[in-house]
């Protein structure tokens, strides 16, 4: 593919006066349709990975109307812009190529007042204007911009639970690298943000102070909407150095009745976490009946089939379902999942409907339950808001085990541990959404009678 240079700066030529900050063009290969194009592509899949709240909802609606505001003072190419609110709870906001701005519902509920919140929706759209992600993907010679955008939900839960999104930033996961933002584009997007804020009428301090809001919930490294907006640096000063630049007015607008009332509306709804969002009981459930209906993903069906085959692992011997499957990676854990089970086998860590087999180290010596609760105590520690029991002692393939049965919003986990002569734990984790166990539960304790140490 051969690269060109955008003539962004003529685009701002175009544009009114009040751009005072001009930034200067980046390489693209993409001509402004095929942006467009492939922009809608990814917002399709989105759709089908995050909980989307649909145009009917009330805080989309608001959002609609305060994009399509700010966007009459964009410079540059009129881009059909689109405004989506997604419903999950972590701070966070991204502009896909084309247009399409999602903006998570625990974004409005973290903004104080409107200007705050439209210096969050202007930073996105000055990333479209700047077509920031486009360059990013001619940078790095991307063959496809969709290549693994799939995997934007099964990225979520790996490896840190609840706050993995928040720690690897939507374009750590394949195939989203171009949605990750350098430093100088994050400033770029800030000083463009806050022309328009300004020229919208809005008090353009609310830009740092949105960010400074981030830095008070997710400490001093956290001035950033999630690292795939690193913090360019003292984002206020050079803010208030921009907003120097501009002639003074007499009033701005902080707020709106508008506001207020969505503010009051948001507070009460449900949020999805990230974990939520990764297990998919966001397709199941929609306890503010506002969750998108044109999420069409194939739903997972774990039911048993009637036939069973079993499997020798790593030290163990277990039957399971005929229709489901075994997958053992290079470490000792062994997965047993349906079709669908497991949201990303790559990483081997997120499982939906399924079971986890593998050991524990405890060297703590032969107290079952002492060995058990170090456990527990490891696996909740990585998958935040998981709430376990006492436990009860159990005889697993005629030997002393421990059963542990741990909760969280999304999933219910049933946690067995088998002691093995030297100490160490064999230990098996059943795992269904909170609302499908039960009906799980007697696969689950016929895989469980059929275990045996090897």
């Amino acid at each position: 593919m051969r690269f060109v240079s955008v003539l962004l700066g003529f685009l701002l030529l175009c544009t009114p006066a009040h751009a005072r900050f001009q930034p200067k063009p980046c390489k693209n290969s993409y001509t402004t349709d095929q942006e467009i194009t492939e922009g809608k592509k990814a917002a399709a899949q989105i759709y089908k990975q995050m909980p989307v709240l649909p145009d009917s909802s009330p805080v989309t609606r608001y959002i609609q109307q305060l994009g399509n505001k700010l966007v009459q003072y964009a410079p540059g190419y009129r881009w059909p812009y689109q405004f989506h609110v997604v419903d999950m709870a972590d701070i966070n906001a991204f502009a896909l190529p084309g247009g399409a701005i999602f903006v998570n519902l625990g974004t409005i509920q973290a903004a104080e007042n409107e200007a705050q919140l439209a210096g969050v929706i202007a930073h996105e759209i000055s990333h479209v204007v700047l077509r920031h992600a486009t360059c990013n993907l001619t940078k790095q010679r991307t063959p496809g911009m969709l290549a693994g955008i799939g995997q934007i939900a099964a990225g979520v839960l790996l490896g840190g639970g609840a706050g993995a999104l928040a720690a690897q930033g939507i374009g750590a996961v394949a195939g989203l690298s171009f949605l990750k933002m350098s430093r100088d584009a994050e400033k770029q997007a800030d000083l463009l943000g806050t022309d328009m804020l300004y020229d919208a009428g809005y008090d353009p301090r609310g830009m740092a102070q949105f960010f400074e809001i981030i830095q008070g919930q997710y400490g001093e490294g956290g001035a950033q909407l999630m690292s795939d907006h690193p913090n360019p640096g003292n984002r206020t000063a050079y803010v208030n150095d921009e907003i120097a630049t501009l002639p003074p007015k007499k009033h701005y607008v902080e707020t709106s009745p508008e506001f207020t009332r969505i503010k009051k509306l948001v507070a009460g709804m449900h949020a999805y976490t990230a974990r939520e969002v990764a297990s998919g009981v966001w397709k199941k459930q929609a306890p503010d009946q506002t969750v998108a209906s044109s999420v069409n993903a194939p739903a997972i069906d774990p039911t048993p089939s009637g036939s069973w085959q079993s499997i020798d692992g790593r030290g163990f011997h277990i039957e399971y379902p005929g229709n489901w499957r075994a997958y053992s990676g290079q470490g000792p854990a062994t997965t047993i999942a349906p079709d669908g089970g497991v949201q990303d086998q790559r990483n081997g860590s997120t499982i939906v409907y399924g079971v986890l087999i593998d050991s524990y180290d405890s060297r703590q010596g032969n107290d079952l339950i002492a060995n058990t609760r170090q456990l527990v105590s490891k696996l909740t520690q990585t998958n935040p808001g998981l709430s376990c029991g006492q436990g009860t002692n159990l005889a697993v393939g005629g030997r002393a085990a421990r059963s542990v049965e741990c909760t969280s919003a999304a999933e219910r986990d049933w946690i067995v541990s088998v002691g093995r002569p030297n100490g160490d734990l064999q230990y098996i984790v059943f795992v269904a959404p909170v609302n499908e166990f039960e009906k799980m539960r007697p696969a689950y304790r016929r895989m469980l009678e059929s275990f045996r140490l090897r």
